[in-house]
């Protein structure tokens, strides 16, 4: 299987990845960051999975989501007879739930379940017993439910079953977490959860108000990001996966289960703009929550209830998915010091009040803690955007960051009142600007580059205009997307930067990685701003060309085996796609007024 084969199923606390094949091969309980209790995607099935298939061979089989919903359906065909599986998982209160439901389509199909459960990512096999009609699954604090009419028995620790189901047959099963010191919670009616998974998508759905030229790209995206968001915290994490490679074989394998500062601007403007004003003042109180305390610790990333300590281990009785070593649980990048967080942080408060959200006073308090840390703080050197494990350098990307930190408190005192210091802001924004652009331009190169000194080139520059730090028409500007455009694309999509030998020293880890999504979407915003529309718009349907059949984006792309990298889904690819449809929407509207 390639990244691209899953799909995906989630229930607003976690999420699982089925293959085309039939088989849940990633899923954490209770939550997104919780031990996997089936992990064959960083292994094989040994490693715990769910499948549920025909027996015979297959002949066809198709998928997709029931529309405005993440309920997936995948149609399977065997000579004489096709069936559908029917997967989802019921938003909750408490107890998260899996439901599969087999329907038969035409003829008579033989199934087969196998159902093999390893607690602690792979590692730990629980106790099954029979109670009544129920299968019990338990291992320490956790314990599994399982419910369905089907025969199930069990072999070499392993749960299986085999089953007829005829035109107009529908067997359910539902598999529920528990906490094992806890009773049992009563068995799910599929069917009666079924509707009311469907209802609460299709009337989330409902709520947008995007209408723009790619609504439905937009639609489908802003979905992902809510199945990716925590909803007893408003909380959106990254990714629902861990160590999935951002090359096969490397060791660029990283733990996204968690929630990044990052993500927070480009969070509330997609969720606000297409009309989830509680879902953006959710995540605007989780952020304002998170980053609370002293303005030197402030990290780039927190777990979904706003945890500080990820620290990063190994689980080395995983091999990995295609060998890629190590798998790692926890990020260790959460400890370093990313100067362009600030400015995200500030920027997001900025931008709520900005697009609606009413005036949040804490933010304004905490916003004024970051920027005394800022008088000081930005002239230190940091570890970037990109989280490298190399030495702190002083990275361009994350002095313009922190030009926006102290450019969005300006424009808060000038357009709102508020209190604030605003002539020292003044001094040191302008200050900044006139640092980024004396030693981050270097005139041989013809662009921004990636740090102060250095003649390597990054992507994150082609956020200089998007931000606002210099006009897209700026020379310098113009120059920079001229020139990464050509030297950081592969096929025409842009890598983050060159991940060569040479860039060793900078991030610390070996060569090799695919293009970076997000950064591809950047560059057609740049494209669509230079006036250059025919070829941004062209970019961005090639960009959308690169989604699964189901509408899912990772986080990077390998353009020559054509396959997908990195964790998948990704909510920073999703974000930059509903942010570049913006921007081209903007051009697209100023040419037809012109």
């Amino acid at each position: 299987m390639q990244i691209e084969d899953y799909g995906l199923v989630g229930d607003l606390q976690t999420a699982a990845l089925i293959s085309r094949a039939g088989s849940i091969d990633w899923l954490c309980l209770p939550r997104f960051d919780s031990g996997a209790c089936f992990a064959a995607l960083l292994g094989d099935s040994t490693h715990g999975r769910w499948l549920l298939a025909p027996t015979a061979e297959q002949t066809g089989s198709s998928r997709r989501y029931r529309p405005d919903t993440l309920v997936l359906e995948t149609d399977f065909e065997v000579e004489g007879g096709a069936v559908r599986v029917i997967d989802f998982m019921p938003p909750r209160a408490e107890n998260p739930v899996v439901v599969r439901i087999v329907e038969g389509l035409r003829g008579e199909v033989e199934l087969a379940t196998e159902l093999v459960i390893r607690f602690g990512y792979g590692k730990v096999v629980p106790w099954v017993r029979r109670i009544d009609d129920a299968l019990f699954a338990i291992a320490g604090p956790d314990a599994l439910l399982i419910d369905t009419p089907a025969d199930l028995r069990g072999e070499n620790l392993t749960t299986v079953g085999e089953f007829v189901v005829s035109e107009g047959d529908r067997v359910p099963f539902t598999m529920t977490w528990f906490q094992s010191h806890r009773d049992p919670p009563n068995p799910v009616d599929a069917e009666e959860a079924l509707g009311a998974t469907e209802a609460f998508w299709r009337e989330w759905a409902d709520r947008c108000t995007d209408t723009g030229e790619w609504h439905e790209v937009v639609h489908s995206s802003l979905l992902v990001l809510k199945a990716l968001s925590y909803a007893p915290t408003g909380g959106l994490v990254a990714a629902p996966t861990t160590s999935l490679p951002e090359w096969p074989g490397s060791v660029r394998n990283w733990d996204y289960r968690f929630c990044w500062l990052r993500d927070a601007t480009l969070a509330l403007i997609a969720l606000i703009d297409s009309g989830y004003l509680d879902e953006a003042s959710a995540w605007r109180d989780w952020l304002l929550r998170a980053v609370a305390g002293d303005p030197s610790d402030l990290q780039i990333m927190y777990g979904v209830a706003g945890e500080r300590r990820l620290a990063e281990y190994e689980a080395d009785w995983l091999p990995g998915f295609e060998d890629s070593r190590p798998v790692r649980v926890g990020n260790a990048a959460s400890e370093q010091l990313q100067l362009d967080v600030y400015g995200e942080v500030i920027d997001a408060f900025y931008t709520a009040r900005l697009h609606g959200l009413p005036a949040s006073p804490d933010a304004w308090a905490l916003s004024r803690k970051h920027l005394e840390f800022l008088e000081t703080g930005w002239r230190e050197p940091d570890a970037g955007i990109w989280e490298v494990r190399g030495p702190y350098r002083h990275f361009t990307h994350s002095k313009v960051m922190c030009w926006v930190a102290f450019d969005r408190a300006v424009r808060t005192v000038e357009e709102w009142d508020n209190e604030g210091p605003v002539e020292r802001w003044t001094q040191l924004r302008d200050e900044i600007h006139a640092d980024v652009c004396a030693n981050g331009y270097d005139h041989d190169v013809g662009a921004f580059v990636q740090s102060y000194g250095s003649q390597r080139l990054d992507a994150s520059l082609l956020l200089i205009p998007l931000l606002g730090f210099l006009p897209a028409e700026d020379d310098r500007v113009r120059s920079t997307v001229e020139v990464v455009g050509r030297e950081l694309s592969c096929d025409g999509l842009i890598a983050r930067y060159q991940a060569d030998g040479e860039n060793v020293d900078v991030d610390g880890l070996p060569p090799g990685e695919g293009v970076f999504l997000p950064c591809t979407f950047w560059y057609a915003a740049d494209l669509a701003l230079l006036g250059r529309h025919d070829e941004a718009h062209a970019l961005y349907e090639r960009l959308l060309a690169l989604r699964n059949d189901l509408g899912l984006l990772s986080e990077e792309y390998d353009p020559v085996a054509r396959r997908m990298l990195g964790n998948f889904p990704q909510a920073f690819t999703h974000l930059t796609l509903v942010a570049c449809a913006h921007v081209l929407a903007r051009g697209t509207k100023l040419r037809a007024e012109a």
